[in-house]
């Protein structure tokens, strides 16, 4: 259902506005509009521009309560602004010097590790490093060079170098190591090496002891880096957990306050008197604004009008649907189509019945029926999904049509069938011969959709205030002439009754489908929209009314044909078990193999409830909701809903 909507405009003193949406509005549910576009007519009116003071600092406070993940905790305490803007500010910057530690400590151990790494590779040079960074009379340069080039070096330069190499280190690619060579020589030398590409290492001259001291001195400092680095995230981690509640008390504080500021994006204000009002446009429900006016009824600052002229009102009132609980999953189908705008009915219910009754007579099983309806129901317990709940609803009526249709998982002689086998049920038509009793019983059931949603049509036409739609079109009170006409033939016919007279058919399809074939001048007759035929183009008007015309009744058969699916699916499913019942054994009077039975089961339960959902949604969506169904609303978003703080 849909709940009645009242249009309110408050206002009060400019000052007050956060009086009154702390104490009265956040006690109702309301649809704010912009009150500027709703008093678009009204002089003197201003938007109210002020930029909200709370943002930056709710901002960091989900920032640090997203830090601590799931180690937030909920918490009923209640802080002052004061207090709250005192506790994120004093948190920031606690945090603000730890983190600055942080970076402090990884940037060091950034420095030692880059030289720990040049140092590494020349551990092997047993000698102290300050003594070689001595040297007057001898050059040296510490490198890396490629194995290949390396085997050159030692079988074709080495001996007529004036140099001295010695290996370090080596891995599969290069050798590490350092050339000495007298100080005249080093360019020469350096040039000999260069062809040779060695790449050179300079090693800073801040290291002490041989190249194993000064690495292990390394190793010692970013270890001791490691800690401090540790230490710091705990002191971060626990200067946030100490003050978690806190946190969340000022969060909770800092977020109505934003909440309830954010209102003046929507208010309006004018001026009387010397004295500055704002206006607050919205939609409430009827019981709501009832309440809400009894509620401000003694408050001298506060003022409100409720509209009782929908004509008055520049918008259409949004949409709150309110459904009892065991319908309510099947709000999920409606909004996925469209939410109803507020003059149509809500089709949830409509969609709920016929929805799981269609789904029950296509997958009618007693024991599949079953483990829907517990499995659904646990994991709706669990999980709380809507489309859980609705196939645990769907599967108390595979459990009905499994009773009429006689299966068990399968298995049609365990329990009598209380109507029909569909498989087996055969019955005899005039003119056709035999058929499936299912078919014959799906087509006809789709008839009696097809008519019940044109009265839906009518209905919706109507409350939205369009006579010709409601009188004119093939899903209006003409088309159900003509298809309740159609549908009342057939009847006569497959049940061995004579069809009416001449002038009583013509009466009764000739009559609906001129108007139909009309519609349109009708409905501009009717209700009054200048002239009935169009001036120019009245020849291509009737070629084209005739076409529409020819359209529609090749509509109205596929739309009927499309029900056979219904039959088709439970014919199927017993189809689908008796294969598993034959791969198992069951048929021939031998041993059952139960793994296949259980196998078997399960493979068409889940395909089957699959694929059926989707047929059902199918007929729900095309085959019925096009006829009557707009889904043009729009949703009912209340700033604040009862019960929560922002």
């Amino acid at each position: 259902m849909i709940v009645k909507m009242k249009f309110l405009s408050i206002t009060g003193p400019k000052a007050d506005i956060d009086r009154v949406v702390d104490t009265y509005l956040s006690k109702y549910e309301i649809h704010l509009e912009n009150a500027l576009t709703e008093l678009s007519t009204l002089q003197n009116v201003t938007p109210y521009i002020q930029i909200n003071p709370y943002r930056e600092t709710l901002k960091q406070a989900e920032d640090f309560i997203a830090s601590l993940g799931e180690n937030a905790p909920a918490t009923s305490k209640e802080l002052s602004l004061e207090d709250a803007i005192n506790c994120v500010h004093g948190l920031a910057h606690s945090l603000n010097q730890l983190s600055q530690e942080h970076q402090d400590l990884e940037d060091q151990k950034k420095q030692l590790m880059e030289k720990a790494e040049k140092i590494a590779p020349f551990q092997g040079l047993h000698c102290n490093l300050s003594s070689i960074l001595d040297f007057h009379f001898i050059k040296f340069r510490f490198g890396k060079i490629a194995k290949e080039y390396y085997s050159k070096f030692e079988n074709y330069v080495y001996e007529n170098c004036n140099t001295v190499f010695y290996r370090c280190h080596s891995d599969d690619q290069y050798v590490w190591g350092i050339y000495f060579c007298p100080r005249d020589q080093i360019t020469k030398v350096d040039a000999v090496f260069s062809s040779l590409h060695f790449e050179r290492i300079y090693v800073p001259d801040d290291y002490h002891g041989t190249p194993e001291d000064a690495f292990a001195a390394l190793a010692a400092k970013i270890r001791q880096t490691d800690t401090a680095l540790s230490e710091c995230d705990r002191k971060l981690a626990a200067c946030l957990s100490d003050s978690a509640e806190d946190l969340v008390a000022a969060r909770n504080k800092l977020a109505n306050l934003s909440g309830n500021f954010d209102v003046r994006r929507l208010a309006a204000c004018t001026k009387s008197h010397k004295e500055t009002f704002y206006i607050l446009c919205g939609w409430m429900a009827e019981k709501d604004a009832a309440a809400f006016q009894k509620d401000i009824e003694n408050d001298a600052n506060i003022f409100c009008f409720i509209e009782d002229d929908d004509n008055n009102v520049l918008r259409q009132p949004p949409t709150k649907l309110k459904n009892p609980k065991l319908f309510r999953p099947f709000e999920m189908y409606v909004k996925m189509y469209g939410l109803p705008n507020y003059n149509e009915m809500d089709p949830t219910m409509f969609v709920a019945i016929t929805y799981a009754f269609i789904f029950g007579i296509m997958f009618g099983d007693v024991g599949q029926g079953l483990c829907l309806v517990i499995g659904g129901a646990l994991l709706y317990h669990f999980k709380k999904m809507d489309l859980a709940a609705i196939l645990s609803t769907c599967g108390i009526f595979s459990v009905i049509f499994g009773f009429l249709f006689g299966s068990f998982f399968g298995f049609e002689d365990v329990i009598p069938a209380l109507w029909i086998h569909p498989k087996e049920e055969m019955t005899t038509l005039p003119f056709i011969g035999q058929m499936n009793t299912v078919f014959v019983v799906a087509v006809a059931f789709g008839m009696f959709m097809i008519l019940t949603t044109m009265v839906l049509h009518i209905v919706n036409a109507l409350r939205n205030h369009r006579p010709g739609d409601a009188l004119f079109t093939q899903n209006s009170l003409a088309g159900f002439v003509f298809y309740g006409s159609l549908t009342l033939i057939l009847f006569l016919l497959m049940t061995g009754h004579s069809a009416p007279a001449v002038g009583v058919l013509v009466l009764m399809f000739g009559v609906p489908a001129i108007i139909i074939f009309l519609k349109e001048p009708l409905e501009r007759l009717i209700e009054k929209k200048g002239d009935v035929l169009p001036k120019e183009g009245k020849v291509m008007f009737f070629v084209q009314s005739f076409f529409e015309l020819f359209e529609i009744m090749l509509s109205y058969f596929s739309n009927t044909i499309s029900f056979v699916r219904v039959g088709a699916y439970a014919v199927s499913h017993a189809a689908m078990m008796e294969v598993v019942l034959m791969l198992a054994g069951a048929t021939d009077g031998g041993s059952i193999n139960w793994v296949v039975i259980v196998l078997g089961n399960i493979f068409v339960a889940a395909m089957e409830a699959l694929l059926v959902s989707i047929q059902v949604l199918r007929l729900e969506y095309y085959e019925m909701f096009s006829r009557f169904y707009e889904g043009n609303g729009r949703p009912f978003q209340p700033f604040l809903k009862k019960g929560e703080t922002k």
